[in-house]
């Protein structure tokens, strides 16, 4: 009996090692703004999960906040919403310990109206809305000052500029920062409004529908976060492995989703690159 049932607890010891390291039973939850990254984690990030033994679910909050602290208290276990400049400079002001695992294609910026159709035709008066968190609102006046729509004062730095910062307003422009899920809202009323990629598309917005679009840089380019103490755990690096793995490129470079008109991570070129000088 005592070898039956020792070979019985082997068994199970074995049959268990089989299994993906930490994945059976295992639920990744998911933080997310509203927009298309939900989508992203669901067409392109949890079948792969899925195969390793994961459970995946997506939670969606309305604001740029409480994603952050979700995940630092334990209620999520990663966040897909946010680019580095962002997370580093919330993890600063709220004393948390968040890092970035990687990036991922992101829909940028876009100035849109209902109103104009051409730069040439904004005047004197017109009301810019923009978001008004810190980071993104030195995101869109730097986009704008790209546009020549303004200039700053020297000697400040264009990462951490406010409507304070404005030197010069050539058209005589308004400038309102709101919430940024708000921004969408503000079409019928506003001339122009800066609006984030996600809450754009949430709103029905396309991006080829906006005045101009935003070049991003890598720093803003957005990012899957989880706790700093859970970098290195097996849940974050299979993260990681499906996000680089050929099914994830498959989906976010096929034109039948959304994803192929967003604007790609350096890793993400190089190995699209790759794959087609190897064809």
């Amino acid at each position: 009996m005592k070898r039956l049932l020792a070979s019985l607890l082997l068994g199970t010891v074995l049959a268990a090692s089989s299994l993906p390291a930490l994945a059976a039973g295992k639920t990744i939850v998911f933080g997310i703004s509203p927009g298309p990254y939900g989508d992203l984690i669901k067409q392109a990030i949890q079948p792969g999960l899925e195969r390793k033994g994961y459970k995946v679910e997506v939670k969606e909050f309305s604001d740029y906040v409480q994603p952050n602290l979700a995940l630092a208290n334990g209620a999520l276990d990663a966040n897909l919403f946010q680019h580095r400049l962002y997370l580093e400079k919330f993890s600063a002001d709220k004393g948390l310990k968040l890092s970035a695992v990687i990036n991922v294609p992101t829909a940028g910026l876009g100035l849109y109206s209902h109103k104009i159709k051409s730069l040439d035709e904004l005047k004197k008066g017109d009301v810019v809305t923009l978001a008004n968190d810190p980071t993104n609102l030195a995101r869109a006046l730097r986009f704008l000052a790209k546009l020549n729509l303004l200039t700053f004062k020297k000697d400040i730095d264009p990462t951490t500029a406010s409507e304070k910062d404005i030197e010069q307003n050539p058209r005589g422009l308004v400038f309102k920062p709101l919430e940024a899920a708000q921004l969408p809202r503000t079409l019928d009323t506003a001339t122009v409004s800066v609006v984030n990629g996600n809450f754009a598309i949430a709103a029905g917005l396309k991006l080829s529908e906006a005045l101009k679009l935003e070049e991003l840089d890598e720093n803003i380019k957005n990012l899957i976060a989880v706790r700093t103490e859970d970098l290195n755990k097996p849940f974050a690096k299979d993260i990681k492995a499906v996000v680089e793995s050929d099914d994830f490129l498959k989906v976010i470079d096929d034109p039948k989703y959304i994803f192929k008109s967003f604007q790609r991570p350096e890793w993400v070129k190089t190995r699209l690159a790759t794959h087609t000088a190897q064809k």
